[in-house]
């Protein structure tokens, strides 16, 4: 397997040979992504995660093609199909859609009338046709008349003979190469509303008569219409010409000017829309969707990398509200881990008393608790309640900080909360999970699935299980590079440290709540079930501050440890005096310690660990503050110029919070004062932008901004 597999991979990934065998052995001995690209630098030439995860991806996609070739040539050899030059065919297959291409006319088939010409013996008919020698097809015709199998005529039995000739063509791998060619070069992808529901499907009022080449429709517009089908709003078309089409296949199969040949003619000509063109059409619709649903996955992928790795204001003393009118705004105070020690309800949006009786609690509860930022929910009154938290009499060092609780509510109803506040109603676990987001949003946010984050284009159309793999692949990603404290993670953070599983991580939850914290990153190995396979993959990732071992706190892993005492001796000073001291560990010479096993990617990233052991890749936290002029939709105006920022990214745009608890869209149009070939390129989600109000829609409530000319 891996002697076909890895040179096409290098083939294709443009990776040398080596580099991907390395990796490929590493993956199948069980290693991860994120080990792979931090601890295993010598073997894969320092491939970085994407170039690992294409290997991964597509070292599992020739696995698939290998499988399925197993499974054809079984078949074809179980019923005595299988001849040498059909071996070949299929074992050079680079592609499923090739393969499957060669399998067609050998498959088990449904009853056709291709099936049921041959049931009446047309076939030898449709052979001598085929051939499309000089012969009289009507009189050749006349011996297979038979009434009672229904060939009264001439006529009927070349219709039968054509039904198999349509077949073969139909079935042909080449021409339906060609004609999947054409479909994706010159086929049109269009929509109608279906008859009398042009009411009910007034969302989708864009595609009641649209049409737009295959070839570069966007993904949004694909997915939309889709959903719009599957709504029974919308019907959808894709095709290329038919006189494209067809001539196409005349030039395949049409070999002369004969009686023969017309009739080949006229079976391309008459059974190519009910069957090439209805089967490639069910292919390309397929291929349309998966690569629309690919461009949607790996948007909503990059946007969520984006949001989970926003600067995290670290631990602090907080402060958390979750805002409401009529319910008052619940209020929590948590410690610097996270753990909660008050809540409240207080009313200070109402004005009067509970204005009052809000402002004398928070203050005093900012005194008790000695706290040093608020994290205010930006929902429903979010924007009134930051407006009221200015006006008090506060240290000035207590920042105030609008946090965006997309799917705190899901995560309050949902299971890993109960287990954290079973004694606590879901308001409770909201405010606590908006103020935790503001310490470490990467941490909180794991807790919570991403689709329901709010940073996704068309998420719930498209595969699941892809989606799921990709989100969990970035999820795992951010948490690796971030590094994760091993005595105060949640098991739901924990699970996706390299090499642990939501049972390993619940693991080691159970045992830190029975023994108390871990002291080293080695007494990890007393944890039941997590065997060295683990220990190796996750214990660089894990950090113990101020433990045993000042190398825990950092990247450094276990198995160089060694290496590091080593080095400390060396340089004349005790593991704690080299750990964290930049100007110590800037004496190193690496060349020193390469040897057959360690080399200098290993030993570089060795020695910044020691200048800066543990460090947070995410960038400085730094308070942000909406327009105060502008609360709400109806304070907008057109030419208004507003500090935002990006909620989410699309295909077509950007949102943009400004603080009026609707997003304003920045069409891709309006992103830039030159040509953007993706929103992607210029903009990313938790950007800080300037936009201009160009147009409000009160009724609507929508909101169109440019970045034009900033």
């Amino acid at each position: 397997m891996a002697d076909i597999t890895i040179p096409q991979i290098a083939r294709e990934l443009r990776l040398a040979r080596p580099r991907v065998q390395a990796t490929v052995g590493l993956l199948d001995g069980g290693a991860t992504v994120p080990f792979i690209a931090r601890y295993r630098k010598e073997a894969t030439a320092s491939l970085n995660e994407v170039d690992i995860t294409n290997i991964r991806d597509r070292l599992s996609q020739l696995r698939a093609l290998q499988d399925r070739r197993e499974t054809i040539l079984a078949s074809l050899e179980e019923r005595g199909l299988l001849t040498k030059e059909l071996r070949t065919g299929v074992l050079s297959a680079d592609s499923m859609t090739a393969l499957e291409d060669i399998y067609l006319p050998y498959r088990p088939k449904r009853r056709t009338r291709a099936t049921i010409a041959r049931e009446k013996g047309l076939e030898p008919l449709a052979l001598d046709l085929w051939g499309q020698q000089e012969f009289d097809v009507h009189l050749a015709a006349q011996e297979y008349i038979d009434p009672e199998l229904g060939l009264e005529n001439a006529d009927d039995v070349l219709a039968g003979a054509r039904d198999i000739i349509a077949e073969w063509v139909s079935e042909d791998a080449t021409a339906r190469q060609e004609i999947r060619k054409l479909f994706w070069s010159q086929g049109t992808f269009s929509s109608k509303v279906v008859s009398g529901k042009d009411s009910e499907a007034a969302n989708y009022r864009d595609y009641f008569e649209w049409q737009e080449p295959v070839a570069n429709i966007p993904s949004h517009r694909v997915l939309a219409m889709l959903r719009g089908e599957k709504e029974a709003l919308l019907s959808i078309h894709i095709a290329p010409p038919v006189v494209e089409a067809v001539s196409i296949l005349h030039g395949i199969f049409v070999k002369g000017e004969t009686e023969a040949s017309q009739e080949v003619g006229l079976a391309v000509q008459d059974r190519y829309k009910p069957l090439l063109e209805s089967t490639m059409e069910t292919e390309v619709r397929r291929e349309a969707r998966i690569r629309a649903e690919d461009a949607a996955i790996r948007v909503f992928a990059e946007n969520l990398r984006e949001l989970l790795l926003a600067p995290a204001l670290g631990q602090k003393n907080i402060l958390a509200l979750d805002p409401g009118f009529r319910t008052g705004c619940k209020l929590v105070c948590l410690s610097p881990q996270g753990q909660l020690l008050h809540h409240d309800t207080v009313f200070p949006i109402l004005g009067g008393w509970g204005e009052q009786e809000a402002a004398i609690k928070i203050e005093q509860l900012c005194r008790q608790y000695d706290v040093e930022a608020i994290a205010v929910g930006n929902g429903t009154g979010g924007r009134e309640t930051e407006a009221f938290l200015r006006k008090l009499d506060l240290d000035s060092q207590i920042s105030v900080v609008m946090v965006n609780e997309s799917g705190a509510s899901v995560y309050s109803a949902s299971a890993v909360a109960r287990n954290e506040f079973p004694d606590e109603d879901i308001t409770v676990r909201g405010a606590v999970s908006i103020g935790r987001r503001l310490m470490d949003p990467l941490a909180e946010l794991v807790k919570i699935d991403p689709k329901s984050i709010g940073v996704g284009q068309y998420q719930h159309d498209v595969d699941q299980k892809a989606l799921k793999e990709r989100l969990d692949d970035v999820v795992g990603s951010c948490v690796n590079n971030v590094g994760v404290e091993l005595n105060t993670a949640s098991g739901e953070l924990l699970s996706y440290v390299s090499g642990l599983s939501p049972s390993l991580a619940k693991a080691i939850v159970d045992y830190r709540n029975r023994y108390g914290p871990f002291e080293t990153r080695d007494s990890l190995k007393k944890v039941p079930r997590l065997g060295p396979k683990a220990f190796e993959q996750a214990a660089g990732f894990l950090r113990i501050r101020d433990g045993a071992n000042p190398l825990d706190a950092s990247a450094v892993h276990p198995e160089s440890y060694g290496l590091v005492e080593e080095i400390a001796k060396d340089l004349g000073h005790p593991l704690d005096q080299v750990v964290g001291n930049a100007k110590i560990s800037g004496q190193i010479d690496p060349t020193r310690y390469v040897n057959d096993r360690v080399g200098l990617p290993t030993l570089n990233d060795i020695i910044e660990e020691l200048a800066r052991p543990g460090r947070d890749p995410r960038q400085e936290f730094e308070p942000f503050h909406f327009s105060e002029a502008v609360n709400k939709i109806g304070d907008l105006a057109v030419g208004m110029k507003l500090p935002g920022i990006i909620t989410n990214v699309t295909e077509f745009g950007a949102f943009v919070d400004v603080g009026v608890h609707q997003d304003g869209l920045v069409h891709i149009s309006q992103l830039s004062d030159s040509f953007v070939r993706t929103p992607a390129d210029i903009v990313k989600v938790q950007q800080r932008v300037w936009v201009t109000v160009m147009e409000i829609d009160l009724e609507r409530k929508r909101i169109s901004l440019s970045m034009k000319g900033g």
